[in-house]
This record gives C-alpha cells, sequence and structure tokens, in this order.
C-alpha cells in the first residue's frame, strides 16, 4: 500500500526508515524532506525558513540507508552489518554535538549544540537516535507491518500489535477478513 504520509510518532530512527513504504520516497525532495520535518517537530532539529536545499538530502538519505542495514539486522538478533555501523558513526562525527552552557538567572543551562550545514547537522541527529536504538534492548521488538504491501517498521507498546497503524492496515485487515467470512455465493 502506498501512504500519502509517513507513519510518525516510533522512535525517530523508525520515522526516518518508514520515509520510503513499498515503492516510495517521501523524502526524496527538499520539499518531501520539509514536510517530513514539520511530523517530527521538536524530535529533530528544524531548518530555518527556506533554508532546505538539494544539498541536504544525500547525508539524511545516507544515514537512512545505514540505518535500515543495521535495524534490519539488529532486529532479528543478527549482527549488523560493519559499514552501516560505521556510516552511522561517521555521520555524528561530521557534526559532533557540544553542550552549550548558558546562565539563565537561576541556573546553568546546557542545550545540544552542532556546527555544520543543515543536512548534516541533521543527519548526525538522526544517526545518534538510531545509535540509541540499536544499543537499546528494545531493537528486537521492532516488528515490520503484518499487512501484505506495507513496508513500516514499529515499535510495539504491545506484544499483539501486528499492523504499523490499525487505521492504515489494521483496519484493511479487518475488513478483509470480514468480506471473506460473509462471502455469498
Amino acid at each position: 500500500m502506498r501512504h500519502p504520509v509517513p507513519l510518525t510518532g516510533e522512535p525517530p530512527a523508525l520515522d526516518l526508515l518508514n520515509t520510503r513504504p513499498a515503492g516510495a520516497d517521501l523524502i526524496s525532495t527538499p520539499d518531501g524532506l520539509a514536510a517530513w520535518l514539520a511530523l517530527q517537530g521538536d524530535r529533530v532539529p528544524q531548518p530555518g525558513p527556506g533554508m532546505l536545499t538539494d544539498d541536504d538530502l544525500a547525508p539524511v538519505h545516507e544515514v537512512r540507508d545505514h540505518a535500515a542495514a543495521a535495524i534490519d539486522r539488529a532486529r532479528r538478533g543478527e549482527r549488523p552489518p560493519a559499514a552501516s555501523l560505521d556510516g552511522l558513526t561517521d555521520a555524528q562525527r561530521r557534526a559532533p554535538a557540544i553542550r552549550r552552557l548558558a546562565w539563565n538567572g537561576t541556573a546553568v543551562t546546557a542545550t545540544a549544540h552542532r556546527t555544520g550545514p543543515y543536512g548534516v547537522r541533521l543527519a548526525a541527529h538522526l544517526a545518534e537516535a538510531a545509535a540509541a536504538l540499536l544499543a537499546d534492548p528494545a531493537i528486537g521488538r521492532v516488528r515490520a507491518c503484518e499487512a501484505d504491501d506495507c513496508t513500516m517498521l514499529f515499535l510495539p507498546a504491545h506484544p499483539r500489535r501486528r499492523w504499523c497503524s490499525a487505521a492504515r492496515c489494521g483496519n484493511r485487515a479487518r475488513v478483509a477478513r470480514y468480506y471473506e467470512r460473509h462471502k455469498y455465493g
């Protein structure tokens, strides 16, 4: 099934992977990336107005490719490709996060700050999110949607969850089962 918008609300690394539903790439253009970033809200660094360019796409796509390969293997209890782990590490290295310290009048605050072009900073943030998921024991619970034509991944809060979304694939499966049971013949 081709989804018009990506599945969001999962860990950011899975949301990134879910920008590539079957037969589509929802972040293949600056406008597509901007739309996905808007859905992510404060979970990812946001660009300034008119700031996204074609140059921002390559580092994000590279992180998505490395994360997809690593997460696919790790969620099945297999060793992720070394090249993917190295690629995620390298993406973080290109725009390391430092804690910018400031005094707010009553306490010291520490805010993460990265330097460099926006696409590189975003890729580093997303690579960090992928690294966090890969190192989390929950990686073994990441599941693929059971709908035949869906490629979405999710981290189920309930062990019986079978679909990426009840409104997307779950409802279609329930309707198909209903019609199968009530065939007239």
